[in-house]
């Protein structure tokens, strides 16, 4: 019998790429993936799980979730036939690139960002376009506004606030991005609560921009994937062709109706955690050799000026704070980035941050 090589079959452009993982370590103190730290409150859990029990699970959701959907243009100050609801924010950035990239197709990419934008645009055969941050990690607004003019790039994506480095792409210039071309500007509002901006209002104003957006972060509902896209109704028409049928399903669906009906309290818990990641931010700005980043986002990257990131990131761990390392995405060997936790859980990280500083310092034989 002939030997066969199955993975032959798998496209090249799959084969090369690294996947987006994030390996498992149990910490009692987890501040690593920008999750909220304070859960939904468990009365409306509880309003949750009763609507869900009176009704059949043997029967499909709605196949076009229209209640949640008003719900949310209610929410974001847009049309409800502008709106797609996914399975996290993640199936809808797969969706808006299945229908926009083609083999060649170029897609501007800010470097350092999320790393599912060039994955996902390789494995369509695209080629991304990598587009340096500043100096400070700031957003070169100009820079991006050159590429996408020169490569004729038929998508320029932005996550704002940037992940992993918190900076934020000014709405003047999202506007000006959106007036130079017919090409696609999406941004990734994942973290724009705490921001205090959000480009939703340019939607009027520019048919070629889409918005992005999560239940995952300020929502504290990452554990239930839900995330919805904002652009004019002609180019949602087009993206929900790639959204699979019946994506988001029924409880999900409930759970972001009842956390949209909770949104005052939530947004008593992002002006919370705006004001403690100021405050971790101080902390760190006053420990020698760290130099924090100012953050838009729920979450901070502080640079290692001294010491071995990986040493600092592993000695935090042995005291059971997990924070993430992201000295693999270019320009951030000497980095950690830290979410925002409890008051409970940034002293841990700041006390074990002190402690492993020291200890990697006497370790370094300095």
């Amino acid at each position: 019998m002939a030997s066969t090589d199955p993975l032959r079959h798998v496209k090249p452009a799959v084969r090369a790429a690294k996947a987006y993982t994030l390996a498992a370590r149990p910490a009692l103190v987890k501040i690593d993936q920008n999750e909220n730290p304070f859960d939904l409150p468990e009365s409306v859990k509880r309003r949750v799980v009763e609507r869900a029990l009176m009704r059949p699970w043997s029967r499909y959701p709605a196949f076009d979730p229209r209640e949640l959907l008003q719900a949310l243009a209610a929410f974001s100050g847009w049309r409800p036939d502008g709106i797609l609801a996914g399975n996290g924010s993640n199936e809808l950035i797969q969706a808006l690139l299945l229908v926009t990239v083609a083999p060649g197709t170029r897609v501007v990419i800010p470097e350092p960002t999320f790393t599912l934008y060039a994955l996902l645009t390789s494995i369509l055969g695209g080629e991304a376009v990598r587009v340096p941050l500043g100096p400070e990690l700031e957003y070169d607004a100009g820079a991006l506004r050159r590429t996408r003019s020169e490569s004729g790039a038929g998508v320029t994506i932005a996550c704002s606030p940037n992940n992993p480095t918190g900076s934020l792409l000014d709405a003047g210039d999202v506007e000006r991005l959106c007036a130079d071309g017919d090409g696609l500007v999406v941004v990734d509002e994942a973290y724009h609560e705490f921001s205090g901006q959000s480009v939703a209002p340019l939607l009027a104003r520019h048919e070629n921009l889409v918005v992005l957006r999560t239940f995952s972060k300020a929502m504290a509902m990452a554990g239930l994937r839900v995330g919805y896209l904002l652009a004019s109704p002609a180019l949602v028409r087009e993206i929900n062709k790639a959204r699979l049928p019946y994506n988001l399903n029924f409880f999900s669906q409930s759970a972001a109706l009842a956390a949209l009906e909770e949104r005052r309290e939530l947004e008593s818990v992002v002006r919370r955690l705006v004001a403690m990641r100021e405050e971790v931010f101080l902390s760190l700005s006053a420990l020698p050799g760290v130099r924090p980043y100012p953050s838009r986002a729920n979450f901070i990257l502080f640079e290692l000026l001294d010491r071995e990131p990986k040493a600092v990131f592993e000695s935090l761990l042995e005291r059971g704070v997990l924070v993430r390392d992201v000295t693999g995405f270019p320009r951030l060997e000497r980095c950690l980035r830290v979410s925002i936790g409890s008051p409970d859980e940034n002293a841990a990280f700041l006390d074990g941050l002190r402690a492993a500083l020291s200890e990697t310092f006497e370790g370094s034989g300095a």
